[in-house]
């Protein structure tokens, strides 16, 4: 006798490949649209399935958990980051959490560059030109940008993805200076000719460009505040493909009207595009300094198939059938009859990779 399919339910439209697999392998509930969920459509997703599939939009806090019923033992984000779980409230209840880590690492470190080129190059004012039929043809001091070439670029966080992005910066001919919770070791510091600053304020205050690429914890909440982007020069540009709420959006605003940075490149919002963020709001109108895009950095279809998901197991089996949940977004989980997949060698093992795991907090200089 065949035995009972497990009970998915997925928040948001996913890629036609991963859905077209769940409804194979489970009793899949699908969304019809691509609008969040509301509030009440996520209590009873919880209630009755055996797995949840949320992506960053929706806020599995501890009141959610708090309603779910006893058939919900897996919560399989799909995306590469966990910071709208409360993982701890998941683990007194005996729910695993599982994520995507590295599965958008060379997309999101593409998307960096693309920033980049567009802030200091002024691809969004050139468009907009176009498209308003404003464009009188070639003029020698028209929309003149900047090169990247020669530039320093200061990366705030260099795990997989400021090394990514390290990795395209060198081919523009960019110098590479970073500041992380712990030095690099030689390995993977020297083919990056990159250079260790144990104090963030004094190497924003000497960069042409700051790309923000550490984790959203309570540490880095606000890391950019008001008095350090006051350090940083007025030609300089910084790009968040990280979380809208590492920067002091704020303060980011008023610097960029006031002339008093030379642009941004914002690919996250600290309230999400429809919430409250003055830099969203900024970036929308097309204003010169702020380069604002929606969050289009997911992997490829080869990326998000290719990688595994991974578990806060907390060293014990996964229930029955969670394997397949897993596998359906790309994993392959241990279980009964799966082997676990051989780990990818690295220079070094990624901190918070286990969802939950304590991080140091970024150093500061406040």
């Amino acid at each position: 006798m065949p035995s009972k399919r497990l009970s998915v339910v997925v928040t948001r439209r996913l890629p036609e490949v991963v859905e077209t697999r769940l409804s194979e392998l489970f009793d899949v509930t699908l969304r019809s649209d691509d609008s969040p969920m509301t509030r009440g459509e996520l209590v009873d997703a919880v209630r009755s399935a055996d797995v949840l599939v949320p992506t960053v939009t929706d806020q599995i806090d501890a009141g959610l958990i708090g309603q779910a019923g006893e058939r919900l033992k897996l919560i399989a984000n799909y995306g590469a980051g966990f910071d709208h779980i409360d993982v701890s409230t998941a683990r007194s209840r005996g729910i695993l959490v599982s994520y995507t880590p590295g599965v958008v690492t060379e997309d999101t470190a593409d998307m960096v560059l693309a920033l980049m080129l567009g802030v200091t190059r002024r691809l969004q004012e050139g468009i907009t030109v176009m498209q308003k039929g404003d464009w009188s043809g070639y003029a020698p001091t028209a929309l003149l940008g900047g090169r990247l070439g020669g530039k320093r670029l200061g990366i705030l966080g260099m795990g997989r993805i400021g090394q990514a992005v390290a990795r395209r910066a060198q081919a523009f001919g960019m110098q590479i200076h970073y500041h992380n919770r712990r030095r690099l070791r030689p390995e993977v510091e020297e083919p990056l000719e990159a250079t260790w600053w144990e104090s963030l304020d004094q190497m924003v205050a000497r960069m042409d460009m700051i790309s923000v690429n550490c984790p959203s914890t309570p540490s880095t909440y606000h890391l950019l505040n008001a008095r350090r982007l006051k350090l940083m020069k007025p030609s300089s540009v910084i790009v968040n493909t990280s979380r809208g709420e590492v920067i002091d959006e704020n303060a980011l605003t008023r610097m960029l009207k006031a002339g008093e940075l030379a642009g941004a490149g914002l690919d996250v919002y600290a309230h999400g595009i429809r919430g409250q963020s003055r830099a969203a709001r900024h970036a929308q109108r097309g204003d010169a300094a702020a380069y604002g895009i929606g969050h289009l950095r997911g992997p490829d279809r080869d990326g998000r198939e290719g990688h595994h998901q991974r578990q806060d197991l907390r060293r014990r089996p996964p229930p029955a059938g969670s394997g397949r949940a897993l596998d359906a977004l790309g994993a392959a989980t241990p279980g009964p009859t799966a082997k676990r997949p051989p780990a990818p060698r690295r220079a070094r093992p990624a901190p918070w990779r286990r969802a939950g795991r304590r991080r140091q907090p970024m150093r500061s200089d406040a």
